[in-house]
């Protein structure tokens, strides 16, 4: 990459720390420990997720240490910085699990203003968590300042290979009497043996996948046990490469781009990846001005085959797929064959191409990634349904395991808390359409994920013989027959918050259509009688959320224009 001149590569903060004038900059700087030096080098924020709250961020504290340490090699100032995280796993099924994707904008929001305040040249986000990813992405495209992203990595799975979403099927398990308080209690103890984000295919693994893809991480960063030297060496590594970008004056804009997103998508589905991230990259795409909709995930979906045989609905852990290469491998694969625009740029300086060109092959006789020409689904997990249930759009996650197809009587509830205390209770019963709402972005607000419900249907055996739909959202550990984000949503009067419980509803992920078997009169006299719900916040960050935020269809981003 070619260097611009010192003056280029401090665009930003010679604004903040040059001349007479910025003299009192200089000087509140002082004491937080530059010296004359630094005032001469590029500056770079390092912004850590660290937090002790969760396991995803509890180690990020020493990553962002590492990745100052990377920027510092290379004659820049690093400036580290926190955020917020909140975990998705501990405020599941609870009220809190509200704050969950706002929790993306707050990062997002938060990142974008310590940047812009502080008149950084470049910026390291590291993230672990769910939200943490899409937040951080979220900034660094609105930012458009030279940037590199670091996943936290990978938690080791935890006795006999368990991990977060088997204690949450225990709990379905224990109400079945299927699992005793005393196996629930030893789960409880040793599912969750240290650092790292969740284990299997689920959000967290699902995003830091779609980052390296579209080029904004280092390669193999997304495939690596958090508690690793190679996690170590990768922080490192970024906090050194961001600094060549801001010599190069290589931007993310021109890395985030429409060829980019497509990439992100063709890693995803070919790693049966969570549907969050149809919603996270959407909302990426939003911040990067790449226009791209839920109908290019159809597009791309219908050349695209799931490979990895990875949880939730398949069989391994991501500390099993980083054991045999991590994604690289597997995307090798998909670019030789023609499923990968090879020529989009990456935060290497290089092309996706070049990254990859001497990237070999998965070890033989390998069973977690199958080869293309015997793939466990020949097209997307990942289905756009439409219809006049959802006139905008749903998303579910169809592996081929759940069939193809679903109908059945509603069984209505007006809120997961509901829904949760109906399955262990016994009121869903095979057969059923389980129907969560009033859980949209708005309605939630928050658009809570339903990993509690969907957990607890496996674990008292339904969850090949129910189907769940919701306005909300799922966490990348569920499973089964399940189809989330229909809109519009119920609070706003989508045609959701019009099922009673025994209307027949059915689903056909073959012709992508979801329907409700009530008349169009019946229908409209329902409208006529329905009312929106009192809204849960009136002050506060959920109130503001709830006033600003669009449909889930959308990205459920908080800034459209």
């Amino acid at each position: 990459m070619a260097k611009k001149s010192p003056a280029d590569s401090r665009k930003y903060s010679r604004l903040v720390v040059d001349g007479v004038k910025q003299t009192p900059s200089r000087a509140m700087l002082r004491a937080v420990g530059f010296t004359d030096a630094d005032f001469d080098r590029p500056q770079v924020g390092i912004a850590s997720t660290w937090s002790n709250l969760t396991p995803c961020n509890m180690h990020i504290d020493g990553l962002a240490r590492l990745a100052a340490g990377g920027v510092e090699s290379r004659a820049a100032k690093a400036i580290t910085f926190n955020t917020i995280t909140v975990s998705d796993g501990i405020s599941m099924g609870t009220p809190g699990m509200r704050y969950s994707l706002v929790s993306r904008e707050v990062i997002a929001d938060s990142i974008e203003t310590v940047v812009g305040a502080q008149g950084f040249d470049g910026l390291v986000a590291i993230g672990g968590c769910d939200k943490n990813m899409p937040g951080c992405l979220i900034a660094i495209a609105r930012l458009d300042r030279p940037a590199v992203f670091v996943y936290g990595g990978t938690i080791l799975p935890g006795a006999d290979r368990r991990d977060i979403v088997s204690v949450f099927e225990a709990v379905g398990g224990y109400s079945q009497g299927t699992v005793s308080e005393q196996q629930l209690k030893f789960i409880e103890r040793t599912a969750i043996p240290g650092p790292g984000s969740c284990a299997g295919m689920y959000t967290a693994n699902t995003m830091a996948s779609a980052i390296e893809a579209m080029g904004m991480s280092l390669p193999n960063s997304s495939a690596q046990d958090a508690v690793s030297a190679q996690k170590r060496d990768d922080c490192a590594r970024a906090g050194a490469a961001v600094v060549e970008l801001v010599e190069s004056g290589l931007r993310p804009r021109q890395i985030m781009t429409r060829k980019a997103f497509e990439n992100a998508i063709t890693v995803v589905i070919a790693l049966g990846g969570s549907t969050n991230a149809v919603l996270h990259l959407l909302a990426i795409a939003s911040a990067a001005r790449v226009k791209l909709s839920l109908d290019d995930f159809t597009r791309i979906g219908r050349r695209v085959p799931v490979l990895a045989d990875l949880r939730p609905s398949g069989r391994y852990s991501m500390s099993e797929l980083v054991a045999i290469g991590g994604i690289q491998p597997l995307m090798k694969t998909l670019l030789d064959a023609g499923l990968l625009h090879g020529d989009c740029l990456t935060v290497t300086g290089r092309t996706l191409a070049q990254n990859l060109h001497a990237v070999g092959s998965y070890p033989a006789q390998q069973p977690i990634v199958r080869p293309l020409a015997d793939p466990i689904k020949k097209d997307s997990h990942l289905v756009v349904l439409y219809g006049n249930l959802a006139p905008e759009g749903a998303v579910a996650k169809i592996t081929g395991k759940e069939g193809l197809g679903f109908s059945g009587r509603a069984r209505v509830f007006d809120s997961e808390e509901a829904a949760l205390q109906g399955i262990l209770g016994g009121k869903v019963r095979a057969g059923d359409v389980v129907v969560i709402r009033y859980e949209g972005p708005k309605g939630g607000p928050g658009m809570r994920e339903m990993l509690s419900p969907t957990g607890a249907l496996m674990g008292k055996g339904l969850g090949a013989e129910v189907a769940l739909i919701t306005d909300g959202r799922f966490s990348g550990g569920s499973h089964g027959f399940v189809v989330g984000h229909l809109s519009p949503e119920a609070a706003v009067g989508g045609p959701i918050a019009l099922i009673k419980t025994g209307d027949l509803i059915s689903i056909d992920a073959g012709r992508r259509e979801i329907t409700l078997h009530v008349s169009t009169s019946e229908l409209a006299r329902r409208r006529k009688a329905w009312a929106p719900p009192k809204p849960y916040a009136r002050r506060g960050v959920l109130a503001k959320y709830a006033k600003s935020v669009t449909s889930a269809s959308f990205g459920a981003v908080t800034d459209a224009e």
